[in-house]
């Protein structure tokens, strides 16, 4: 495992910009990016996904995060982890398996980018809460604080936000170097 690369994983509602963020990040650093694993999959289906669906997402995430970070210099994008398989979980399911609890914990980050519900909501096959924005934005909000983890609120519209992640990482991680 690269212990020198700095992982940082985004989270936020559906539609914040996670993934033109990390694609944004990962070119700026010249560096590679994790793919929202669950996206793809679940687009797939022809059924409503199932808590199991869900569950095997996580974990094909967490083993594609281990497959980048091999390739991974001096940062790792992740577009998606697992608090927000938790919180999807207890939203649709009314459940969290343990072991996605118990891996919140280990598998660690060296900083959050929490996306902010203030760009537009654009619907597609997979996204299904236009409404919920804020809702989901508060509730990710208080597990990372509860985690007592280390996340910046990314905000703005179009090259505002990536250049408000770029001052995020610039001050935390290149500026004590």
């Amino acid at each position: 495992m690269n212990t020198s690369v700095k992982k940082i994983a985004l989270i936020g509602p559906e539609s914040t910009g996670k993934t033109t963020l990390c694609k944004q990040l990962a070119e700026h650093f010249q560096t590679v990016w994790v793919r929202e694993f669950a996206r793809g999959y679940i687009s797939s289906l022809n059924r409503k996904y199932t808590l199991e669906d869900i569950e095997h997402c996580a974990r094909e995430q967490l083993k594609q995060e281990e497959e980048q970070l091999a390739k991974a210099s001096h940062f790792l994008f992740c577009d998606t982890e697992l608090i927000i398989a938790k919180v999807w979980c207890e939203d649709v399911f009314k459940t969290v398996p343990q072991w996605i609890e118990e891996m919140i914990g280990r598998h660690r980050y060296d900083l959050f980018l929490l996306t902010s519900p203030d760009i537009p909501f654009e619907k597609d096959n997979v996204r299904e809460n236009p409404h919920r924005g804020e809702f989901f934005f508060k509730r990710y909000r208080s597990e990372l604080i509860k985690r007592n983890f280390s996340f910046e609120i990314v905000n703005g519209k179009g090259s505002r936000r990536l250049s408000n992640a770029l001052q995020y990482l610039q001050k935390i991680f290149l500026d004590a170097t």
